[in-house]
């Protein structure tokens, strides 16, 4: 068979459910705690920030699928289902023996995945009657997406973003305001954990952690106002799996199956969308490829972090997850990984990393933007650089099967279009891009903050 270019599903063969990995993990993440009683968290616990139903999915780990209501599912054929591409050039440019096969999730005005799951949080929470939403985001792509979903169902939206992303990428900004979003740079004045964070630190480029704790402060504060979240959760996982249902019903329809599956790392969103099915087929059993993980140096929390409870915010407002964390007080550098510069990595990817059912790996700056600008020269899409994490994981798995003879089946996720992300490019362009990994120290100062749980930690 000649493989296309590009294969998209039809609208009958996107999938009408989303698939709970949690419902076949041989053991299951270790649950939230209340950080009011420091005991493990009850759905209920969970209303007063999250949608009703929402907190019920992030809670569920038995039902193994969840059928995707029609409202959503008519927003996703807006712009999916997305394609899967064959990167012939990108192998014939490498030399390698390896297929390379990409899902492409930039095909939307938010020009990423991240509109999976801002879709379904923003209908469940019309379907509740709320009155509004607040989020945070990193490089804007969450922020962007969930401004999409607010607009189509009418619900106003406050967007706290990491100040030295709202620096760097004004447009991302102008599209949110498009959208009827407000944005608020992340620490601001208008909350009490903002206004703490700058009175300790008046200079503080932001983090992701720094922004949650600002959202959830509002949502919580205000009424008819919930909480939402773009990565890391359980239930954004599970919105997620759309990713990886199409890309596994392609490569069937292909008589292919992955030898490799790669994804870039920062909260887990798109990975664990990737990986879902793939991951389902080895937790059972009928297949076994490997998995990695593709984090910036900068922010390692799979390879030098530690697997213990943390908190999800640098404010300590939100519950406690056990996870792979590097402290919620860890400060990151203001560099271009954007999106994936949060301190911590979903507790499913989390205990399944743990357990040895993936791989990690981290790079550089620098090597992103190098494996980023060959990917754009050949395969013409400017990617993301959160996804050039995903494209140097891939180059380099190509280039060993070059070594060994090997043709291995690579399939690895393009999160998102790097359109708004021209300064990065720019910097590497012109020489200027530098790269920042942490010391032991750097880290230390991080893990010098986990908290202590009596009898747990």
């Amino acid at each position: 068979m000649k493989v296309p270019h590009r294969l998209y599903l039809t609208e009958d063969q996107m999938p009408t459910q989303w698939y709970n990995l949690r419902a076949d993990m041989k053991e299951q993440p270790d649950p939230m705690i209340n950080p009011a009683t420091m005991k493990p968290a009850a759905v209920e616990d969970l209303y007063p920030v999250f949608c009703t139903e929402l907190a019920k999915q992030e809670m569920d780990a038995t039902t193994r699928y969840i059928d995707i209501p029609a409202g959503i599912l008519e927003m996703y054929k807006i712009y999916r289902p997305s394609p899967l591409i064959r990167a012939y050039n990108l192998e014939k440019a490498l030399g390698t023996p390896a297929k390379i096969y990409y899902k492409f999730e930039g095909n939307n005005t938010s020009g990423s995945h991240k509109l999976n799951s801002a879709i379904a949080q923003a209908y469940y929470a019309k379907q509740q009657g709320l009155t509004s939403l607040t989020t945070e985001t990193g490089a804007g792509q969450w922020g962007t997406a969930l401004s999409e979903a607010c607009a189509y169902y009418d619900i106003p939206l406050t967007v706290f973003m990491v100040k030295c992303s709202y620096n760097q990428k004004p447009h991302r900004r102008t599209v949110m305001n498009t959208f009827g979003a407000t944005v608020i740079a992340s620490p601001s004045d208008t909350t009490n954990a903002g206004r703490a964070i700058l009175a300790e630190d008046p200079a503080n480029s932001g983090s992701l952690g720094c922004a949650i704790s600002e959202a959830v402060e509002k949502a919580v504060s205000t009424e008819g106002c919930r909480y939402v979240l773009g990565s890391v959760l359980n239930q954004v996982l599970l919105h997620q799996s759309v990713i990886g249902l199409e890309a596994k019903k392609a490569m069937e329809l292909l008589d292919e199956y992955p030898d490799v599956v790669i994804g870039c790392a920062g909260g887990g969103s798109n990975l664990g969308g990737l990986i879902a099915p793939f991951m389902q087929d080895k937790l059972t059993g009928k297949a076994a490829p490997r998995v990695v993980a593709v984090e910036p140096a900068s922010c390692p929390s799979l390879t030098r972090g530690k697997y213990a409870y943390d908190f999800c915010d640098t404010g300590k407002i939100t519950p406690l997850a056990k996870m792979y964390t590097l402290g919620c007080g860890f400060k990151p550098s203001p560099d271009h990984a954007g999106g994936l510069r949060y301190h911590g990595m979903s507790p499913i990817l989390s205990k399944l990393y743990h357990d040895g059912y993936m791989e990690a790996v981290s790079v550089r700056q620098t090597d992103v933007f190098k494996a980023a600008t060959m990917f754009a020269k050949y395969e013409t899409i400017l990617p993301a650089p959160e996804s050039a994490h995903a494209i140097l994981g891939a180059i380099n798995e190509a280039l060993e099967c070059k070594k060994t003879g090997e043709a291995k089946t690579i399939l690895f996720g393009l999160t998102g279009t790097g359109y708004f992300d021209m300064v990065a490019y720019g910097s590497y362009i012109d020489g200027t891009m530098s790269t920042y990994v942490p010391t032991d120290a750097d880290l230390q100062k991080g893990f010098a903050g986990l908290p202590t749980i009596p009898g747990i930690q």
